[in-house]
């Protein structure tokens, strides 16, 4: 019978930009590389141009992939297959910026099917574990050819200060469309949810590991990638509505983003059940275990998977657990 399946880490080596202590003091582990800024949990997805790297593996020596091809109604239930097939529809990541990532922005589902041949676009959402400042959306209209402009003389200063720059603290949560242009400073430490594809169109690589103008149009040459970038302007209210507080009555997520993933965020003091269906666990604060005795330990900075088979989950102990969800069917 399926249960909750703790995951390893799993941190691609060599990515162009520098972190990765922030997720290896996290999860508990000795230091990383320096360029290791990302752990991809429960990962069905490869890097780009990679056959395998980026894939999980489950203890047990298969790849998540593989396991979920051989029995997806199990892993992810009979609705979500009929609606999705053996897809997750969700990628989660720890992501450990040691220095500001550059100026960039992920295609939307349409404009990748159509010119990529790929299944998702890439829309995101950060839960702030160490907060900073994100850059997000342009402040005013740009001309296409102001923005190519920019691009070919990496113009990083007039790049950079075409976005707003937004404070985030621990706890909040932000939702970055498909097509916004975005950036994260140094010293941000995120759980990342997304839709599973490594797709970034990049505007800027002035002193990054990263030759742009070979890898930074997705293969598609500059001219065609900036048309899935969003060029109009957003006010501060519309961008201040994708930001929302630990605090807020509200959802954790806006509802534009119930079409891309879900999450749950919940504060465990005893017990409390979880509902059935496929999900990624972080373990943010604390420690609990799940399921019925004996129980699987999770302490702070765990990962794990939950298949659909499970049903539903018992997690007791003290500590705070993020609980995230593919779209529902």
């Amino acid at each position: 019978m399926l249960s909750v399946v703790v995951l390893p880490s799993n941190r691609p080596a060599d990515r162009f930009y520098r972190g990765g202590r922030r997720i290896t003091d996290f999860r508990g582990e000795p230091p990383a590389g320096p360029h290791e800024p990302e752990d991809w949990v429960a990962s069905t997805t490869t890097v780009a141009g990679e056959r395998a790297v980026g894939l999980s593996t489950l203890p047990d020596g298969r790849l998540l992939a593989e396991a979920i091809a051989s029995d997806p109604e199990g892993w992810l239930g009979d609705e979500h297959v009929r609606h999705y097939g053996a897809d997750t529809r969700l990628l989660v990541k720890l992501l450990d910026a040691g220095q500001r990532l550059p100026v960039h922005a992920h295609p939307d589902a349409a404009f990748a099917a159509h010119h990529l041949g790929r299944a998702h676009g890439k829309a995101e959402a950060w839960c702030i574990l160490r907060g900073g400042i994100v850059h997000l959306g342009l402040r005013r209209d740009v001309a296409r050819f102001e923005l190519i402009g920019l691009v070919e003389r990496q113009d990083v200063e007039s790049l950079l200060g075409l976005l707003h720059p937004i404070a985030v603290d621990a706890g909040d949560v932000v939702f970055v469309p498909p097509g916004m242009l975005h950036a994260i400073d140094e010293g941000v430490f995120m759980v990342e949810l997304q839709e599973p594809e490594d797709l970034s169109i990049l505007l800027e690589w002035r002193g990054f590991a990263i030759d742009g103008r070979v890898d930074g149009h997705l293969g598609l040459g500059f001219d065609l990638a900036l048309d899935a970038v969003e060029t109009r302007g957003r006010s501060i209210a519309e961008i201040r509505s994708l930001v929302i507080a630990p605090d807020s009555r509200r959802a954790n997520l806006p509802p534009e983003a119930g079409s891309y993933f879900r999450l749950e965020r919940h504060v465990v003091d005893g017990e409390l059940e979880l509902d059935a269906g496929f999900c990624v666990l972080v373990v943010i604060a604390g420690q609990v275990c799940a399921g019925e005795v004996p129980s699987i330990e999770l302490p702070l900075g765990s990962t794990a998977v939950v298949p659909f088979a499970a049903g539903s989950v018992c997690i007791a102990g003290c500590g705070e657990l993020l609980v995230c969800r593919p779209p529902s069917p």
